[in-house]
């Protein structure tokens, strides 16, 4: 059984305790490129990064893209978003239906 995760800094990802997700806070690129590479080789099935934390570490995001597992999303934070996880979405769609139709 995989489990669920979120990584971000405090104010955003707190909220997702109250779920049941595991909650890693951080602030710096290397902080958060272990936490993922830990939480990948600990049986975490989805990662959630907020935008923000993502844009730090984008070849770690990029690694785990090629990976069936983890699935890792990327989320706005509560500062707002960065459009980096809906630009990935339509990037996929792009390369799945050969248009971008959303």
């Amino acid at each position: 059984m995989f489990k669920v995760g979120v990584i971000g800094d405090k104010d955003s990802v707190l909220a997702f305790k109250a779920l049941g997700v595991e909650v890693f806070t951080v602030k710096e690129a290397d902080e958060a490129r272990k936490t993922v590479d830990t939480m990948a080789r600990n049986n975490y099935g989805v990662i959630f990064i907020t935008e923000q934390i993502a844009s730090l570490i984008p070849d770690t995001v990029d690694r785990y893209d090629k990976e069936i597992i983890p699935a890792v999303i990327l989320i706005p934070s509560n500062q707002g978003t960065l459009n980096i996880g809906m630009d990935r979405i339509n990037e996929n769609v792009e390369k799945a239906v050969g248009s971008n139709i959303l």
